[in-house]
């Protein structure tokens, strides 16, 4: 690639001639023109903290970039699958709850996305490597979020075994003059890196490992729109002006004294008598005008400079900004495409973490590892209208009823996932263990021949009914079964 001196003695690289070039009508990436004048420049916001604070501190747009992303990614928590014993999965939750853990990974989330790049610690010797079969019961005591400005990662001495964590920083040692924190030195089994937005590996090389921080890619777009807005902002105070014309002015400012007293004396009291009943006193041979100003056409242009900012976080402008759309829009589905983002991020770049801290955290509460079988998926961030839950919850019965009735499903089983459903559903949340317990037992005692089947119209009226009526009066048979075996 041939290159050419700037003015300032830069080197720029210069598009090669491959492709459609028109030389007489400079047109083409080769000839000179005002497009070819422009390139790409690092702008290294990333590694100018401060900058960045006082970004995330005063402009509600950065401060929404990063925190929206991550305040969603940890919003609405996960499900466990998998089967558990009666209670478990209530216990996980409160300790999770007690120990804030989803609180300690939002924060995570956030700095790593401001900075470019954060860890999460936890407990025992922090210079060794963890070993998950030596946590006993009660030892998790929760997790501490450090931003990279408070580590000092150990590239000198990287992780050589394959795996995730493979060439990474085998130690990160906690800068002393972080106040209230020991001077640890942490092997990186015992943490959980986030690196913000990825960078190639020799670009993350020039920020010492890390990632990119968020607001690099968007920085441009929130400076246009914040002076887009400031810019109406002033002319605001331009909206309506009056404009006084006097003879000789240029004369009398020369002149001074009495003259220009009088002049300065005429002008306050126009200002003071100039009200809406009030009148304007003047000389014959001066003019007074008003000039008014129309904002027309500065809401569309703050529009595309919103727009601009949503495109460039990935967040919608219902989300990003906090207003319902105009027009017949109702945003629902952008906000969709936005959540499935967010699930692919939580698939990502959470999944591995959570296993890992569920499994540090099952060992402290029953001193066991985690069931082979052990699952969990994360709850939907989308919801649902009335009608639409109700319509699951229909749905979710019948299945069930159809289960128990041909599969010979165990009913504490059915009770069990009803229960794990219920924030989703709706219902189901009043199911107690002892419930559970006393449909196992009974279901025990009865041979599940003796089971009665349920009949194939309403059980009320015995009428044939058709196929979505039928699964109504199964869903009543099974709620009523269950409320005749308990």
């Amino acid at each position: 690639m041939s290159r050419k001196k700037r003015q300032n003695g830069a080197q720029k690289p210069v598009a090669t001639a491959d492709g459609y070039n028109n030389f007489k009508a400079k047109l083409g990436n080769n000839t000179q023109n005002i497009q070819t004048g422009g390139m790409y420049m690092p702008g290294y916001i990333t590694r100018n903290r401060v900058m960045l604070e006082f970004a995330y501190r005063s402009s509600f747009l950065v401060g929404a970039g990063v925190d929206s992303m991550a305040d969603d990614m940890t919003r609405k928590g996960v499900s466990i699958t998998s089967k558990l014993e009666p209670g478990q999965k209530g216990k996980v939750d409160t300790f999770w709850d007690d120990l804030a853990i989803w609180d300690g990974l939002n924060d995570t989330l956030k700095w790593s996305r401001l900075y470019g790049g954060v860890v999460l610690i936890e407990g025992q010797d922090m210079s060794t490597p963890l070993k998950l079969d030596r946590i006993k019961e009660g030892q998790f005591k929760g997790v501490m979020c450090l931003d990279r400005w408070m580590v000092n990662p150990s590239y000198y001495d990287l992780v050589t075994d394959y795996g995730p964590e493979f060439g990474k920083p085998k130690f990160y040692k906690v800068i002393t003059n972080q106040q209230g924190i020991p001077p640890w030195k942490i092997h990186h089994s015992r943490l959980i890196r986030m690196e913000g937005d990825s960078l190639p590996f020799q670009q993350a090389q020039t920020e010492n490992g890390w990632g990119m921080s968020v607001v690099e890619r968007i920085f441009e777009r929130i400076e246009a729109f914040d002076t887009a807005t400031v810019g109406t902002t002033q002319l605001i105070h331009k909206a309506h002006l009056r404009t006084y014309s006097i003879e000789k002015l240029r004369n009398i400012l020369a002149a001074g004294g009495d003259l220009e007293k009088a002049l300065m004396k005429h002008m306050d009291m126009i200002r003071e008598y100039q009200t809406i009943e009030g009148m304007t006193i003047m000389d014959a041979a001066d003019k007074f005008e008003t000039h008014s100003y129309s904002f027309a056409g500065i809401a569309d242009v703050l529009l595309r400079f919103a727009e601009q900012v949503s495109g460039a976080t990935g967040i919608p402008l219902v989300r990003l900004f906090g207003q319902s759309p105009a027009g017949f829009s109702t945003g629902d589905g952008d906000l969709e495409n936005y959540y499935s983002r967010v699930n692919s991020l939580q698939e990502r770049r959470l999944r591995r973490h959570i296993r890992w801290l569920m499994e540090i955290s099952w060992r402290s509460l029953f001193g066991e590892p985690l069931p082979e079988d052990f699952t969990f998926e994360f709850n939907k961030l989308w919801e649902m209208s009335d009608t639409d839950r109700s319509t699951m919850a229909s749905n979710v019965t019948t299945a069930l009823a159809t289960a128990v009735r041909d599969l010979s499903m165990p009913p504490a089983a059915a009770l069990n996932d009803l229960r794990n459903l219920s924030e989703v559903l709706g219902i189901g949340g009043s199911i107690t263990d002892e419930d559970i317990e006393d449909a196992k037992s009974q279901w025990q005692e009865d041979e599940p021949e003796t089971i009665p089947t349920p009949p194939i119209g309403d059980p009320v009226s015995k009428k044939p009914v058709g196929d979505s009526e039928s699964n109504r009066a199964n869903s009543r048979w099974f709620l009523r079964w269950f409320t005749d075996k308990r």
